[in-house]
């Protein structure tokens, strides 16, 4: 049977999106007791629809009708981004060209020449990812100075769609490649990132702020990435949704390197079809005046006026899915999964239980492997920006600057690359072959062996709460095998434990990107799991600890 095409998936998700009920909105969830003033916190009235539950194709049925502008849009985000980044600290710093970026394209749609789906939306990118006329500093001080020469490859894909850059988040330091036992979502140049849920507890790392922002509504989608966890992980414990693509699908040109063998950029958003619609740009499958998946302009109808009839969302009936439950993330998560599982079945899908093999093998090798590519990768990066030119230069800055080591002191792993084997070295290069082996063959061998669509875990337990002197309780192995192997991960929001977010991680075959988005959206219409943020400065529990 012929694979579907993401522009098919598009086409349907785009279809089911503008029929659906709206979600849960912020009023309808808060019950008062938060850390913000809910008049802060909702949307601005004049726009006629909440921000926490739009989604692109609804923005682009205004902006064609002419009820909405992406002038008016991109206000709004910024207005929230005053509001409440104070409280959360997502935000490092906001694009000044945004709402000439946005006039831009509302020429664009009055002259009915818009570029695609993303024309006129609203994107923040994580701070690693290179940007020409804004800093790009992987949240250290060593490149706080000039921007890079050149936009990352992925940049220009947004810009050429007509995407609005708004700004760029704050990240993990380096993307929680520098100290053994870091503080996810801080960094020397933006500080603290706080979960939105609870202000107290972590946002996970290292797209820490690319998640806060979105479980804030402080942008329409944001981009990530991730070498092992760090696009899942912050979706999940924020209560978003995040992919990481299949390696190869987005370029990784332009962005501050880990492992050119695992780094990828993805998509994230508050559903699965923004995160569909943006994946198609950042891979190049929608391209600049592709009219695909922009839906056609609709009558004028009044705009708080919602759409009833059902959504043609993907059926989850005849699906086979993999439940790899990982007990050690506590009892409560496991509640989360049990319910879950009950609710794939309900809908119609075969829930079986599995363990995926060669987990303890994978944990043994991929961290030597990556210490070594990061020493290659990391020099040729520095090569291209002013400031430490390799990673010698980098370490020896840090020892030099007080503001590097006012949350955690540590630069252990640079330490350890620096004196890491070349990944000329044989001994290096059997260990990503094992690695690249086992990982696959622990996707591959357990989905053909249970006849499996997909292979589903929890993303993260609940949010820890944040201690510079303790660091992060970060141990989560669901993301390993299709981070190490480059094949596709989707995480969807799957419930709480108690205010804390957790979400499940679906994992697929190779290149399989599409048909995990398409699972995707089935599990997110049945487990309709999503709820807004309180801001609550604490929880009553301490389980997470």
């Amino acid at each position: 049977m012929r694979k579907p095409s993401l522009a098919t998936l598009v086409a349907a998700l785009v279809a089911g999106s503008l029929c659906a009920g709206a979600p849960r909105t912020r009023a309808e969830v808060a019950d008062g007791g938060g850390g913000i003033p809910l008049s802060a916190a909702a949307s601005p009235a004049e726009l006629g629809f909440d921000l926490d539950t739009v989604t692109i194709p609804e923005l682009q049925a205004r902006m064609a009708n002419g009820s909405l502008t992406s002038s008016a849009l991109t206000t709004a985000y910024l207005r929230r981004i005053k509001a409440i980044d104070p409280t959360i600290h997502a935000v490092l710093r906001t694009d000044p060209t945004a709402l000439r970026q946005a006039a831009a394209s509302d020429a664009r749609h009055r002259r009915g020449q818009t570029r695609g789906p993303l024309d006129g939306v609203p994107v923040l990118l994580k701070d690693n990812v290179n940007t020409r006329d804004l800093p790009t500093t992987a949240g250290s001080l060593a490149l706080a100075g000039s921007p890079p020469d050149t936009d990352a490859a992925l940049v220009t894909r947004l810009r050429d769609a007509g995407a609005v850059i708004l700004g760029k988040t704050n990240l993990s330091e380096w993307a929680n490649f520098r100290a053994a036992k870091p503080t996810s979502g801080w960094s020397a140049v933006g500080g603290q990132t706080n979960n939105p849920y609870v202000l107290d507890r972590n946002p996970c790392g290292s797209s820490a702020g690319s998640g806060a922002a979105l479980a804030a509504s402080l942008a329409q989608v944001a981009i990530g990435t991730e070498t092992d966890g760090s696009i899942v992980c912050p979706a999940g414990m924020n209560g978003v949704v995040g992919h990481k693509p299949s390696i190869g699908r987005v370029s990784q040109s332009g962005v501050v390197p880990i492992s050119a063998e695992q780094d990828t950029a993805g998509p994230m958003a508050r559903n699965v079809i923004d995160t569909a619609l943006t994946f198609a740009v950042l891979s190049g499958t929608t391209r600049p005046g592709d009219p695909a998946a922009l839906p056609k302009a609709p009558a004028k109808t009044p705009a708080k006026t919602p759409v009833k009839t059902p959504a043609k969302t993907p059926g989850l009936r005849g699906k086979r899915i993999g439940l790899w439950r990982l007990p050690s993330l506590g009892p409560e998560v496991d509640a989360v999964m049990t319910r879950t599982g009950k609710r794939l079945r309900t809908a119609g899908a075969e829930v079986v239980e599995v363990t995926p093999p060669y987990q303890d093998r994978l944990a043994e090798l991929e961290f030597p492997a990556l210490l070594s590519e990061f020493h290659r990768d990391i020099d040729a990066y520095l090569a291209t920006r002013e400031g430490p030119r390799d990673l010698a230069e980098l370490i020896e800055f840090n020892r030099a600057h007080p503001a590097e080591q006012s949350c955690f002191a540590g630069q252990e792993l640079f330490e350890r690359a620096l004196a890491a084997p070349p990944t000329t070295d044989p001994e290096y290069r059997a260990m990503r072959a094992e690695l690249k082996d086992l990982s696959r063959r622990s996707i591959d061998e357990t989905m053909a062996t249970h006849h499996l669509d997909a292979i589903a875990s929890p993303t993260n337990p609940p949010a820890w709460t944040t201690d510079c002197a303790r660091g992060d309780n970060d141990v989560i192995p669901s993301s390993t095998p299709a981070a190490v192997a480059g094949y596709p991960s989707l995480s969807v929001p799957a419930g709480f434990v108690d205010e804390l977010p957790v979400g499940v991680l679906l994992m697929a075959g190779d290149q399989e990107d599409t048909e995990l988005l398409s699972l995707g959206a089935a599990v997110e219409h049945r487990l309709h799991a999503w709820r807004a943020p309180r801001y609550l400065p604490s929880a009553g529990t301490d389980a997470s600890r």
